[in-house]
């Protein structure tokens, strides 16, 4: 089988990400394996997969969609190579909710602190 070259690894820190994939349905589930998979593979991922969180300081949101639904998985860089996802949840309006980047933010200070 041939070893296909990673740019990137993505870990889940804690269950904050898990929590959000179980409750997700089989295809779901699916399309998320697949762009992880995709974002730990390309050399330059497109801004439709990885894209920066205006107004944090490394905060990066995944980008997934299938058919009508589209979730959205908070994420970190950590020393540049090594992806921490942080929650996830199912977008439904056209803003992502200040809430859930605040979340994120707070995993991300909780990661740091702990390293």
């Amino acid at each position: 089988m041939e070893s296909r070259k990673k740019y990137r690894t993505a870990i889940f820190y804690k269950d904050y990400f898990e929590e959000f994939f179980i409750k997700q349905n089989e295809k779901i589930r699916a399309k998320i394996i697949w762009t992880l998979e995709l974002i730990e593979e390309l050399e330059r991922v497109p801004e439709s997969y990885l894209k920066h969180i205006t107004s944090t300081e490394g905060l990066y949101e995944i980008r997934i969609k299938l058919g009508n639904n589209i979730f959205r998985i908070f994420c970190f860089f950590d020393q540049g190579k090594l992806i921490i996802l942080a929650n996830g949840f199912h977008k439904k309006t056209q803003k992502t909710p200040k809430k859930e980047i605040d979340k994120a933010l707070k995993i991300m200070e909780e990661y740091k602190n702990e390293k």
